[in-house]
């Protein structure tokens, strides 16, 4: 048995920390939204679409949100661009390609993807996938017919790029 484990911490400690953690938290709080105004202008300034979804796609409750965006300081003409895609059961994205990369990381459901000339896969819940520059997106849907499916996807493209550019399939 680990040491740690078999230390017991006193009842007063464990209301100090629990006090520091509540503080913390309100601190943490209140600096993220003196932050957010300014970060808001900053994205407000970034071009759209990033990453639209077509009215063909499937589910009215497809969606995509932009998360942040930052010009990249060491790479100069470079911006990261992070947004949350959300597929309705049986939502999906019609093919397309994406200016530079992408990686997506699954935070609920299962999603269906394909890049053009390899095979199709189903991610779920913790795992990721790369998208290399130009790669054609043939398959991008929620595996589910019945439930919600999300990812958050993290460009890495040239600064004022159009990040998604549908295709005929």
């Amino acid at each position: 048995m680990s040491i740690a484990l078999e230390m017991r911490m006193p009842l007063g400690d464990r209301g100090r920390l629990r006090l520091l953690t509540l503080a913390t938290g309100i601190v943490c709080t209140a600096l993220i939204a003196r932050a957010l105004p300014a970060t808001m202008d900053a994205i407000s300034d970034f071009p759209l679409p990033l990453c639209a979804v077509d009215l063909s796609s499937g589910s009215s409750l497809n969606k995509v949100e932009l998360v942040t965006s930052h010009a990249l300081p060491d790479l100069p003409g470079k911006r990261v661009t992070i947004v949350r895609v959300t597929y309705g059961p049986g939502g999906f994205t019609p093919p397309h390609r994406h200016a530079g990369t992408v990686t997506a990381y699954v935070t609920k459901g299962h999603i269906r993807s394909q890049l053009r000339g390899g095979p199709v896969e189903v991610f779920e819940v913790g795992q990721s996938f790369f998208e290399p520059p130009g790669a054609i997106h043939a398959v991008s849907a929620n595996a589910s017919n019945t439930e919600m499916a999300e990812l958050i996807a993290v460009f890495v493209a040239d600064e004022g790029a159009e990040l998604t550019t549908f295709i005929d399939p």
